[in-house]
């Protein structure tokens, strides 16, 4: 898979870096290094890091799933689902000198192209901090009338589960 500019795929050595961007974007939503290492163990063909100046900048965690409930926050998963039916973008984080230039749509075009790879045709994620409307200019959707109980109780009360079509080139409005 072709990656754009400045991505490439995680490594073992970045999880350091992985765990102290997560702490500096996310907050309360920050994940321990072993849930970082478990997805790369896991699924390392959805694992990727940003890369600008020989310091990494951002990373992006994604891998199959079940879509009726988002994987808890902050715990390990033990196992990708062999009957996933979709694709989960676990986590995005981008430090400040990586943002307004393009690599978040870079990051969601990643996160296409290794749903197209594992088969997947649609992306789920949980958008939390404010983050729904970043995530409506990269062609997410809230998803309309779902009540996440389990979601709101990892993710926050403010949380939004939203989803894409891979092949779509806008919204799923569904």
């Amino acid at each position: 898979m072709t990656l754009p500019d400045g991505w490439r795929p995680m490594e073992a050595t970045d999880i350091a870096a992985v765990s102290a961007i997560s702490d500096a974007v996310h907050g309360p939503f920050t994940e321990d290094a072993e849930i970082y290492a478990e997805r790369l163990a896991l699924y390392p063909a959805g694992c990727f890091v940003l890369e600008r100046q020989e310091r990494i900048s951002g990373y992006l965690i994604t891998h199959p799933w079940h879509g009726a409930t988002p994987p808890p926050l902050n715990r390990r998963v033990g196992a990708m689902p062999a009957d996933a039916d979709c694709y989960y973008l676990h986590d995005l984080a981008l430090l400040p000198e990586a943002r307004g230039c393009g690599a978040g749509r870079a990051a969601t075009d990643c996160a296409l192209r290794a749903a197209r790879a594992a088969g997947q045709d649609v992306i789920l994620l949980t958008a939390v901090g404010g983050a729904e409307a970043f995530w409506k200019r990269q062609g997410f959707a809230a998803i309309a009338g779902r009540r996440d109980d389990a979601g709101k109780a990892s993710y926050g009360e403010e949380s939004v589960l939203m989803r894409r079509l891979v092949c779509a080139g806008g919204p799923d409005r569904l």
